[in-house]
């Protein structure tokens, strides 16, 4: 994820750290030193990183949940709004993504129930309704958070734990694609409830959380029906074949000109070998015109990690490099040398045809192949 810096790894997962997290942490101690003096301050940055101490436990539980399914996480990382733990893929089995998705409220019933053991009993409610309040003990304040994150990842919404857990209950008497529609719409539905309470009652954060939840569905709906096109699908069925390339020989004002005369925005550079040497973005090339002017060199612009997939790879693999790309991937053949492109924009039209067809398309029908 852009704007986050790594922490460390556990486990073989990254730990990330959202820059605005910082921002989320000096707005904080700000706040309460105003409030408190220093010491206030202290205490409420301390508090905030048991807070988020609590939701990377949360996260690590479905981290560790997925593992015992062969499904790894790459990275964890923190934001202001709570935790993401990107799994390599979503379990389909009901009972898998059942376990997996209550494993992480299960982490904070856990947390909960050492804390109730260590404050000797449920503490005051006012600690609930008053967790920014540093007159309520630490401790009580944290186990109401806890209980809290446990409600809150459990209501039946996408992107929230509790959607996943209804769609798994769905799936083990509907197939996965309308359990998910399902969910999905449910989600939606408490999505408009959330945002109408907060816009009536002034509640600026719950109609953020309603958006959250709205994209969040929409989201996960989008990501299920991609992945069912992709099944029987290798990246040559889905990759773009029509598309303008730049030599490593090549100038910016090369560049300026494929851009102005096509709709690309995005060029793969190319060696004599017809090798992929890097990507150069329309922003990088815009960049780069600032700083450099015309006659500079793609090759000093261009981003060089750019990944690639063998053409005869599985779609659904190749969807997973995607994700973790922050552009075009290229697909390559036998040798080496770059045959295509999977774009988000272009597999995003597949899943406007399959809708239209009312099915999957078949492989032959690839648009974008030149005509044989």
């Amino acid at each position: 994820m852009t704007w986050s810096i790594p922490l460390g790894r556990v486990f073989g997962t990254e730990i990330r750290l959202h820059l605005t997290f910082l921002l989320l942490l000096a707005w904080i101690g700000f706040s309460a030193a105003a409030q408190g003096g220093r010491q206030a301050a202290i205490e409420g940055v301390v508090f905030i990183c048991l807070i988020f101490a609590c939701v990377l436990l949360h996260e690590f539980g479905h981290s560790l949940a997925a593992r015992r399914y062969g499904i790894a996480t790459p990275d964890i990382t923190l934001l202001p709004i709570g935790g993401v733990a990107r799994l390599e893929r979503i379990p389909e089995k009901p009972s898998e993504e059942l376990f997996v998705a209550l494993a992480g409220p299960a982490v904070n019933v856990i947390i909960a129930l050492v804390l109730l053991a260590l404050l000797g009993g449920v503490p005051p409610f006012e600690a609930a309704t008053g967790v920014e309040n540093p007159g309520h003990a630490m401790l009580a304040r944290l186990f109401w958070v806890n209980v809290t994150l446990v409600v809150f990842n459990l209501i039946p919404a996408f992107p929230m734990d509790g959607g996943r857990v209804l769609r798994a209950l769905l799936a083990y008497r509907l197939d996965h694609r309308r359990a998910t529609d399902i969910a999905a719409t449910i989600g939606q539905v408490l999505a408009f409830v959330f945002g109408f309470l907060g816009l009536v009652n002034g509640l600026p954060l719950l109609v953020f959380v309603a958006l959250f939840v709205w994209l969040g569905a929409a989201a996960e709906s989008h990501a299920v029906r991609m992945r069912e096109l992709s099944r029987g699908m290798v990246a040559a069925d889905a990759m773009v074949t029509r598309f303008e390339t730049l030599p490593v020989t090549a100038r910016l004002e090369d560049a300026v000109e494929l851009l102005i005369r096509s709709a690309q925005t995005d060029f793969p550079v190319v060696d004599g070998g017809g090798k992929l040497r890097g990507i150069l973005t329309r922003s990088d090339l815009i960049r780069a015109l600032k700083e450099a002017g015309p006659e500079s060199a793609v090759l000093d612009a261009m981003q060089r990690e750019v990944p690639v997939v063998p053409q005869r790879m599985k779609l659904e693999h190749a969807l997973l490099t995607m994700q973790q790309a922050s552009g075009p991937v290229g697909v390559v053949d036998a040798g080496g040398r770059l045959v295509g492109l999977l774009t988000q924009e272009n597999l995003g039209e597949m899943l406007m045809v399959q809708t239209a067809r009312g099915g999957r398309p078949p492989p032959s029908a690839n648009p974008w192949m030149p005509p044989r």
